[in-house]
């Protein structure tokens, strides 16, 4: 199981990482389309929809953001948008996990289907406009989301449930901790500092989105940054309640020994629209 982890993962980082370094942002919204087509493909599935409407609902998501593309909406100013967006991952989030398990098996198909694809897309379109901005601002939201996924399990498996009584959420993801997440919030601080600094000691041309959160002040910078970690765990959480309510261990076997793109991607799917909100507002 390890070698085919790390075997999946040398692939996949050999496919992102010539995109994500590319001078022009075409290669990798062209290869983010196929990642978000794929993860609506798992989705439909998860939602109890049959393989072909799955299918029908991954063609979809090509063509939405294909149209979108051609719309220009890559380069375009959103923020109303992304302010729209960012706070129904906030209240619509919240209200998932606080109903849990049961509550999400009780809303109609229909709605969990658009639900489902508007967080995509909208996901899709914030890679696509952070990587517009500069590679730099991109590879900031998303280390967030690792760094804060890899600090939370050291954190866990070293302190376990010890300093909180408490599991984080025991009916959805009982491996998650309280203490796995202040682990994780740390990490995300850690990495806002070092960064700020990097980018000043190498004359970054492209500010990444702590620079600019600290050159308005240092508590926004720490007050943001907690936040966006505490946001990639709600991601988490959602993508666990929903395979949870449809008796699923990984959203799909499309990556071998990691499991599904959704099961890659479900903490950036807040935290990139969140992203792209702070970008909005700093301006």
């Amino acid at each position: 199981m390890l070698l085919q982890r790390v075997i999946t993962a040398i692939v996949l980082l050999a496919i992102l990482l010539p995109a994500l370094f590319y001078p022009a942002p075409e290669p990798l919204c062209l290869l983010a389309i196929v990642a978000i087509a794929c993860a609506t493909w798992e989705w439909g599935r998860m939602n109890g929809m049959t393989q072909p409407k799955s299918v029908a609902l991954a063609l979809a998501m090509v063509f939405a953001c294909l149209l979108s593309w051609i719309m220009g909406l890559l380069t375009a100013h959103t923020p109303t948008l992304w302010t729209i967006a960012g706070a129904a991952w906030v209240l619509v989030g919240g209200w998932l996990l606080r109903n849990g398990v049961n509550g999400w098996s009780a809303i109609d198909k229909v709605l969990r289907g658009i639900f489902g694809f508007a967080a995509l897309w909208l996901a899709w379109l914030a890679i696509c406009q952070a990587r517009v901005v500069g590679t730099n601002f991109l590879l900031s939201l998303m280390v967030l989301v690792w760094v804060a996924d890899i600090s939370a399990y050291f954190a866990g498996r070293a302190f376990g449930t010890r300093l909180f009584k408490n599991k984080l959420a025991p009916a959805i993801s009982p491996g998650k901790s309280w203490e796995g997440v202040c682990g994780g919030m740390l990490g995300v601080l850690l990495l806002a500092g070092v960064w700020v600094w990097a980018d000043s000691a190498w004359q970054a041309p492209v500010a990444s989105l702590y620079t600019r959160l600290a050159r308005h002040s240092g508590v926004l910078l720490v007050l943001a940054a907690l936040f966006m970690a505490a946001m990639s765990v709600v991601g988490d959480l959602v993508e666990s309640l929903v395979k949870r309510s449809a008796g699923f261990k990984d959203s799909s076997g499309l990556l071998p020994g990691h499991g599904g793109v959704l099961d890659r991607v479900d903490a950036l799917l807040p935290t990139l629209p969140l992203g792209m909100m702070l970008l909005s507002t700093l301006g």
